[in-house]
């Protein structure tokens, strides 16, 4: 056994830095195993399996030690502590998509043990993404995590809205990672080298930038904004936002968000911290321009989906802002408003997926019709979610905007910031309208669209809504571990 240990050692393996990521495949394999041997009605082991696989990978994140890094496969690996927090909100989240998928999936027919699994080898995709030190390996995560999701959008194949869904994520896809992969090799043929750590060295120690370098750098930020919905890369995040099936898209909205943030600001902020001017400059247009189409194009949305979809491209514009600064105050900032957003993505689709009408899945404004008054509950809550996401206290949206423009006025983009905030003001409307919806419009139908929703659909409701109003008004334990996780990026 010591010899095997020494052997793994001499080949830079070290189990420890991908104990959540071999837990989650695990936990894949053994459903798609078990349910060639026993099948069930209801699917509850399926749920089970996954719910204590992605509890064995949070605990075996927590278990690494923050103030004690470690790199293994040649350095192209890390657990550090912002690996850790990362993978333990990822778990969070898909914990919470499963709650949501137990009652969804028994009306819509899509549980099956192959939607567990490929959720499960989504969010190893996505722990890859965010503990990859290496382009390459960041590159193979998003890779595992795309395709993954490919198939989750078109999992209700008798749909023809799935199936286009499906289709549009995979062809625009496809062209997102081409520029992404051309823009790691013009990384590579400028600096001779992938690994993040070298860049940091090769830029910090560089007079002036080689073009082949800005170049790759341009590529690079393409194919992350084809993964985090910013403008002009957004177009397919409508239509699969609408398309997919009810809990596969708040998997995308909160957890992609998280993992092509992370990997994002662990690139820019470690490997290309020497020309931050450069791609910084790059970064201030798109944060602006998404934030306003973004918004914008939400104003005019009358289904319910499409309009969320439109604001997941807004918030993206909000987390660019807190990029854009590259400081502290800004790192903390993307952390504590990935969490606020995840929160509240999940909590605001948990109530859409309880809604019906003709066609299922397009679900309008006027479905939420006198909802407040029929099930009080149901629309205090989605009261609730609305106006975290629009940013009004004392819900974790508002704190999490706070800290976003504080770091950009802290490090001198007053006007972006000034733009932030003039955009959550435009955001307010169409977030109020929903509640307008919900309490003061009459049920034109006469009947309740309400499905009746199980205790795991219950349970995500309330875990997210006191998710939200705790870190609302107590954001100190959550700002601390976002310090802790993001200054050993900025040192």
């Amino acid at each position: 056994m010591t010899e095997l240990v020494r052997l793994f050692g001499s080949l830079g393996i070290n189990f420890s830095a991908i104990g959540p990521e071999v837990a989650l495949l695990g936990a894949a394999c053994v459903i798609l195993l078990l349910d060639c041997f026993y099948k069930r009605n209801g699917g509850g082991h399926l749920l089970s399996i996954g719910l204590v696989g992605l509890g064995v990978a949070a605990w075996l994140a927590l278990r690494v030690d923050p103030n004690l890094p470690i790199t293994a496969y040649y350095d192209t690996v890390g657990a550090d502590g912002f690996s850790r927090l990362i993978k333990v909100i990822l778990c969070g989240i898909t914990a919470v998509t499963f709650l949501m998928t137990a009652g969804y999936a028994l009306r819509r027919e899509v549980e099956s043990a192959e939607y567990y699994a490929l959720m499960l080898l989504a969010t190893l995709g996505m722990m890859l993404m965010a503990s990859g030190t290496d382009l390459i390996m960041i590159f193979l995560g998003l890779e595992i995590s795309s395709i993954s999701q490919y198939i989750l959008a078109g999992f209700r194949h008798e749909s023809p809205r799935s199936t286009e869904a499906s289709l549009k994520y995979f062809i625009l896809g496809a062209f997102a990672t081409g520029f992404l992969l051309y823009g790691i090799a013009l990384v590579y043929g400028a600096t001779g080298t992938t690994n993040l750590m070298s860049l940091k060295i090769y830029t910090a120690n560089v007079e002036k930038a080689p073009l082949l370098l800005m170049a790759g750098c341009a590529l690079l930020l393409v194919g992350f904004g084809f993964k985090l919905s910013s403008v002009p890369f957004h177009m397919w995040t409508p239509d699969v936002y609408d398309g997919a099936p009810t809990p596969v898209t708040a998997f995308m909205a909160a957890a992609s968000k998280v993992a092509g943030f992370a990997a994002l600001t662990r690139i820019l902020f470690v490997g290309f911290t020497g020309v931050q001017s450069g791609w910084g400059q790059i970064l201030w247009v798109i944060a602006a321009l998404t934030m306003t189409l973004g918004n914008i194009a939400a104003l005019v949305q009358t289904r319910v989906k499409r309009m969320l979809a439109y604001s997941a491209i807004a918030h993206a514009g909000y987390l660019l802002v807190a990029l854009v600064a590259g400081t502290e105050m800004g790192g903390i900032g993307i952390i504590y408003y990935l969490v606020a957003y995840a929160l509240t993505n999940l909590g605001a689709f948990a109530i859409v997926s309880l809604l019906r009408n003709e066609d299922d899945e397009g679900l309008k404004l006027s479905n939420f019709a006198g909802l407040g008054f029929r099930r009080p509950w149901l629309g205090l809550l989605m009261a609730l979610f609305m106006f975290s996401l629009a940013g009004i206290p004392p819900t974790a949206g508002f704190l999490g905007k706070f800290y976003i423009f504080s770091g950009a006025v802290e490090a001198g983009y007053i006007g972006l910031a000034v733009l932030g905030v003039i955009n959550s003001v435009i955001s307010v409307y169409y977030y109020l309208r929903v509640v307008v919806w919900l309490y003061m419009s009459p049920n034109i139908a006469g009947e309740d669209p309400l499905i009746g929703a199980a205790w795991p659909l219950r349970l995500t409701l309330a875990l997210t809504a006191i998710g939200i109003i705790m870190f609302g008004v107590w954001p100190g334990p959550l700002v601390d571990l976002a310090r802790r996780a993001i200054l050993p990026l900025l040192s």
